[in-house]
């Protein structure tokens, strides 16, 4: 059992009546972000209205790409299992309704480390929860893969019944990232939580998968490119060099959805002749020009990670082509213009990003909650 930590607001919420009368409609809601990364989650809760005061991690290289696209919100690099209560609960803004919103790295829970508990990052949602007890903030919002519902059960029960036992209304689903605009059939676990009343994850606007933005909606127009070849507008825009082999793989490979079953013997990588490499049957495949992209990872510009080649050109996507379908604008800039891309740094930060438009119609959710809770309150008081 966690310990209870520093002690927040008086946990009966008696003086929330008066905290929703007092509030403008300019300053509903304060946030913080945790765990923040290159400001997905940020950008869309901008965007739905809620004042982001604070993105908090601690990779230094998120920076530049959290400040410049989110004005005026401070970044701080700091260590949140080194951190109490209360230098989070300072960050909001007196007498508004606070969130507290964040997405705890997800490696410890995902297929790819299998769910390990001595994973370096297991802790982190344990330090969530501890801000949750300690500060008592009036929302909630934590995003993060599907299996940390499975794999990480036990961490996830605890963040639950934290949230439980402080008296939160809460809601949790498995939501589909092309149902709510984002072009990439990406899975996500989502959690709301509220201590003015009942609150829902919001459904997606766009149910119908005839209506799902897809690959081609998406890049279409971006700048054609070979392999190796780099848009003169944009840096990343470039298009990884190709070793000569796989050159031939992918040109090999049938345009929209074509996969490495149809490569002659002489490509087909040894791995993939045995029967445990039939399983990874995306591996080195094209997307589909009519569909939602696959989901981004930290490794999606390379062709031998997934399904990560261009619908139609010899080529793995770029680093936009990937943010893009993550929904951050085409304009998002990742790093600072006078220094030389780091490819690594920026495909995980869009691999860990929170979609801004997954992120964006929470926030809508999130304000129109707070709203309804304002004017009830009103009523209630007279």
């Amino acid at each position: 059992m966690l310990d209870v930590g520093e002690a927040g607001d008086d946990p009966k919420g008696q003086d929330m009546v008066t905290r929703l009368q007092s509030i403008t409609p300019a300053s509903l809601v304060s946030a913080v972000d945790l765990f923040c990364g290159a400001g997905g989650l940020t950008h869309g809760l901008l965007r739905a209205g809620i004042k982001v005061e604070a993105g908090i991690d601690l990779d230094a290289q998120m920076r530049h790409a959290y400040e410049k696209n989110n004005p005026g919100v401070r970044f701080l690099c700091w260590d949140l299992s080194r951190k109490n209560c209360r230098s989070i609960k300072k960050l909001f803004r007196h007498g508004a309704i606070r969130l507290l919103a964040g997405c705890a790295p997800c490696k410890p829970f995902s297929k790819l480390t299998n769910g390990v508990e001595n994973h370096e990052d297991w802790d982190l949602l344990d330090n969530f929860g501890r801000f949750v007890r300690g500060i008592l903030p009036e929302l909630v919002t934590m995003e993060n893969v599907p299996e940390l519902a499975d794999r990480g059960k036990p961490v996830f029960d605890r963040f639950i019944e934290t949230l439980e036992r402080c008296r939160y209304r809460l809601d949790q689903r498995i939501v589909l990232c092309p149902e709510y605009g984002v072009p990439q059939a990406r899975k996500r676990l989502v959690v709301l939580a509220s201590r003015l009343g009942e609150i829902s994850v919001p459904d997606g606007r766009y149910r119908d998968p005839g209506r799902w933005k897809t690959v081609r909606q998406t890049i279409a127009g971006l700048h054609r490119l070979e392999a190796g070849e780099q848009d003169p507008r944009d840096r990343l825009h470039g298009a990884p060099l190709l070793s000569p082999t796989n050159l031939k793989r992918i040109r090999a490979t049938p345009h929209d959805g074509g996969t490495r079953h149809s490569w002659p013997d002489a490509l087909v990588l040894e791995c993939h002749k045995k029967k445990s490499g039939e399983r990874y049957h995306s591996i080195y495949g094209r997307m589909w020009w009519d569909k939602p992209a696959p989901t981004m990872t930290t490794l999606c510009t390379g062709i031998g990670n997934g399904r990560f080649g261009h619908p139609e050109q010899d080529r793995s996507i770029t680093l936009r082509e990937a943010a893009m379908f993550q929904s951050f604008p085409r304009g998002y800039e990742f790093w600072p213009p006078k220094e030389k891309v780091n490819r690594s740094a920026i495909s995980r930060m869009i691999g860990n990003a929170v979609p801004p438009n997954l992120a964006e119609v929470v926030g809508r959710a999130i304000m129109d909650h707070v709203s309804a809770h304002q004017v009830l309150s009103k009523r209630q008081s007279r």
